[in-house]
């Protein structure tokens, strides 16, 4: 979604088409498969931005220039679509990657296949040379199983508040800092007939589902419990709900909130028809028309004192079928030195993981990616809230029909929202099987 013509509906939905083909094996240390160090090493990346994101990732990959003993990389696009069927294929026949980008959570769904070579030297190897000291706050750790480091974070894909100034000014209101003050400039916002708590669950989006979770984890509360079962039915989530089917109630949410498409909720934000959302880190260039008056709000303090935000951690896994170990090592460690490059040609990425990147003058300029970087950033969870780790059910969790339908009950209104947490749990509990 925030990527020019390629949307975020690619990472947003496919969690829960992958899930649907994973096979639940139990997993393995990840130790590599023994081979040829000098063999060809092949990096899968996927469209992560506008076409010119991969032009510049193949010319990364090509300028790679290996150690004695290791061989060349090569890069190949795996599109998002059918991209699950396309890792898992080519794991299965052994002709798949060393190194990859792809989902969120695809490194835990293949480390449960004893598919991906744990990273966790790699780790104590970036200790050492400093580059560990350069990640943002947390997002190391949610990589981080009991069995070790599934993957290493390159981007996260925040859910961040934003409001329309221009908007809040001729409505008369202030920027909301608490869940109180959020009501109070919607009832402002609808006066002047625009939406106060802008997002949509149509059938291609899951901003709808996300902010759900968002506003549940902002008020303490979770999907999750510290161990990773789901626990749904809890008094902050039920205060979360509750303060959701209000701004329903009160026409605060769009009334045809409930079956927007990303398509829908964008022109909503073009139109000067938002005036306050939770959206990606990328709203501001895709309502190119509204852009300049769009800004990133700071997190909100809850009715239960928390400040908390949802994001995506992307990462970079590797692979049991690869020349060496070592050989992924050494160009994880070069494509890594090369990530800025992304960010300092401005083709359409997320944001970053490393302190160095966030800081660096072609991202500071841009105000609004200050402010999730240094707002929102050290407060985010991901779904697997209140576990700090990720896992590999999330990913039928993430898209599924659950969550899906749980977000356009709660946008409707109707709902008693305990009932409605009860409905979810029981589905959570379908497919997440710990």
């Amino acid at each position: 979604m925030n990527h020019g013509k390629v949307t975020r509906r690619g990472f947003l939905g496919l969690a829960g088409v992958a899930a649907l083909s994973a096979c639940n094996v139990s997993g393995n240390s990840g130790s590599s498969k023994a081979g040829d160090a000098s063999g060809e090493l092949k990096f899968w990346d996927m469209p992560w931005g506008a076409p010119s994101y991969n032009t510049l990732g193949k010319q990364i990959v090509s300028g790679y220039a290996p150690a004695q003993g290791f061989g060349k990389a090569s890069y190949q696009i795996i599109q998002w679509n059918g991209f699950y069927q396309t890792f898992s294929s080519a794991i299965a026949s052994k002709t798949g990657p060393a190194v990859s980008s792809g989902a969120g959570f695809q490194a835990f769904q293949f480390a449960e296949q004893g598919a991906i070579a744990y990273a966790d030297n790699f780790v104590e190897a970036m200790k050492k040379d400093g580059t560990y000291d350069d990640f943002l706050p947390g997002v190391l750790d949610t990589m981080k199983t009991d069995k070790g480091y599934v993957a290493v974070p390159w981007q996260t894909d925040v859910r961040p508040f934003w409001y329309n100034k221009a908007l809040l000014d001729q409505a008369g209101a202030k920027v909301p800092t608490t869940w109180d003050e959020l009501l109070t400039a919607g009832q402002a916002l609808k006066k002047i007939g625009v939406t106060g708590f802008a997002t949509g669950s149509g059938a291609d989006n899951n901003l709808g589902a996300h902010t759900m979770v968002a506003m549940m984890v902002n008020n303490g509360g979770g999907l999750f419990d510290p161990d990773g079962k789901p626990d749904c039915v809890t008094d902050a989530n039920v205060e979360a709900m509750t303060f959701v089917r209000q701004l329903a109630n009160e026409g605060i949410i769009d009334k045809g909130a409930v079956s927007y498409t990303i398509e829908n909720l964008r022109t909503q934000w073009d139109t000067r028809k938002a005036g306050i959302g939770i959206h990606t880190a990328g709203l501001a260039a895709q309502a190119s028309k509204t852009g300049k008056d769009l800004h990133v709000a700071g997190p909100l303090k809850s009715p239960s004192g928390t400040i908390a935000g949802l994001f995506f951690v992307n990462n970079l896994m590797m692979y049991t079928n690869t020349p060496s170990q070592e050989a992924s090592e050494a160009f994880l460690k070069y494509y890594f030195s090369q990530l800025h490059k992304y960010w300092g040609s401005a083709v359409g990425v997320a944001v970053p993981v490393l302190k160095s990147i966030a800081s660096a003058d072609y991202y500071a300029k841009d105000p609004n990616q200050v402010a999730i970087v240094e707002k929102w950033m050290p407060v985010c969870k991901t779904y697997a809230a209140k576990k700090t780790a990720s896992f590999a059910a999330l990913a039928a969790v993430d898209g599924g029909q659950a969550l899906a339908q749980f977000a356009q009950t709660m946008l409707q209104g109707q709902t008693d929202p305990k009932a409605a947490l009860t409905t979810l749990q029981r589905g959570l509990e379908g497919v997440v099987k710990r």
